[in-house]
């Protein structure tokens, strides 16, 4: 009924954008608007400006040629006073940070602050062009190369076997010292008698 009557209403944490004759008029915000259709006015498409989140995942080489891969999660959100270029300059805001992040990621990092904080800001300067701010990014994970895991375990293993060799070793040799003294206390008694 609110369409024939050119009445549309834009909840809550979203903005409308509003078109005459298929031409950007103006952002609606929250609340009840009047549309007359018969002067060519309507609304095109709804924007949320919630905050978002998108988790990346990227195989990516470090500085010492070691594949890793590294999950970024980066959570944005549309601004109202950037509401139009949010929503006609770009198709698909999911990719495109998604590239963003690729690039970056292409830099070899060692610590997970480093990466989070280019990822934050390279995505903040291409992103707010087109109205998007980014309000966090975060390394959830680096993971290494399935290969490279595999070579730290076995080094792990053998530090390991190395550690209880060892105690081997010194258990060998505490029974060997035991032994001799054991014989030499014989050797003596049986020269005493």
């Amino acid at each position: 009924m609110g369409g024939v009557l050119g009445l549309v209403q834009v909840d809550q944490s979203t903005v409308a954008i509003k078109e005459t004759f298929g031409k950007f008029n103006e952002v609606l915000e929250p609340g009840c608007h009047f549309l007359p259709w018969c002067i060519g006015q309507r609304i095109v498409g709804y924007l949320s400006l919630r905050v978002k989140q998108l988790d990346v995942r990227c195989e990516t080489k470090t500085k010492d040629n070691v594949f890793v891969t590294v999950v970024a999660s980066v959570q944005y959100r549309a601004l109202v006073d950037k509401a139009s270029d949010a929503f006609y300059k770009l198709s698909n805001t999911k990719q495109q940070i998604q590239s963003y992040v690729f690039d970056v990621l292409d830099d070899a990092f060692v610590q997970k602050d480093d990466i989070a904080k280019a990822v934050e800001e390279e995505l903040e300067k291409a992103m707010s062009m087109y109205g998007y701010e980014i309000v966090q990014t975060l390394i959830v994970d680096i993971e290494p190369d399935v290969h490279v895991k595999r070579a730290m375990n076995e080094i792990n293993a053998g530090k390991s076997n190395d550690h209880l060799l060892s105690i081997h070793i010194h258990q060998i040799k505490v029974a060997a010292k035991h032994i001799l003294d054991d014989l030499m206390r014989a050797q003596n008694y049986l020269l005493y008698i």
